[in-house]
């Protein structure tokens, strides 16, 4: 099996020099950049596994690197940072980060979370013992064949989540894939239709809970 590809990009050299060494010491493949320049290209071309991407970025900052990158590709980006606010753990996931970290951070945290995000990935295919199936063109969702019978906003506000396990979804984010006509509605809305999707999810599944809420940042899926 090839190991995984992953692209540390950190301009610390103390930092990067860690995370190299432990990523590499795990049998992971890694490349390394110290600034933003030519990273987008290098990951338009390279298409890496896994991004660790520092925010505070000399020539590029991570932030705008995340947002670019999402405009072309889903590979998973796990932001480093030392700005522990939260409205800038808020910004790096509405620009599309998958995960956040905050430093000083253990090098076998950011290890751990590597891993768990390769598994995630490997499951979005949804496998057969989540008995989970999901028609994009019926708009229908079933669990272990019995249907969830969602609404067509609550399938596309399902759709979103499932598609990425694990990954953390403001409201804002799950309005807009919900409403494409820009409407304005409240974003209170978003919770009502999570809970009505639980609702119907326990319904068929009484004894798990997929559909996660994530304190003061949003909600998730997760099996």
């Amino acid at each position: 099996m090839k190991p995984a590809r992953l692209l540390v990009v950190e301009d610390d050299p103390v930092n990067a020099t860690l995370l190299e060494e432990t990523l590499r010491a795990e049998a992971f493949e890694v490349t390394r950049f110290d600034t933003g320049a030519g990273v987008l290209d290098w990951i338009r071309e390279q298409s890496p596994d896994c991004v660790l991407l520092d925010v505070g970025l000399p020539v590029v900052d991570g932030l705008t690197i995340c947002r670019e990158l999402r405009k072309f590709s889903p590979v998973p980006v796990i932001m480093l940072s030392a700005r522990v606010e939260e409205i800038d753990r808020l910004l790096g996931l509405e620009l599309g980060a998958d995960d956040y970290i905050c430093k000083p951070f253990s090098p076998r945290e950011v290890v751990a979370r590597v891993k768990a995000i390769l598994r995630r990935v490997k499951r979005t295919g949804r496998p057969p013992e989540t008995g989970l199936r999901l028609d994009a063109e019926g708009h229908r969702a079933t669990i272990d064949g019995r249907d969830l019978s969602l609404t067509a906003v609550e399938f596309q506000l399902f759709k979103v989540l499932v598609d990425h396990p694990g990954r953390i979804y403001t409201r804002e984010q799950l309005m807009d894939a919900m409403y494409r006509d820009e409407r304005v509605v409240a974003d209170r809305t978003v919770d009502s239709h999570i809970k009505k999707i639980r609702r119907k999810i326990a319904g068929v599944l009484p004894d798990r809970e997929i559909v996660h809420s994530v304190y003061g940042l949003g909600y998730k899926y997760e099996w």
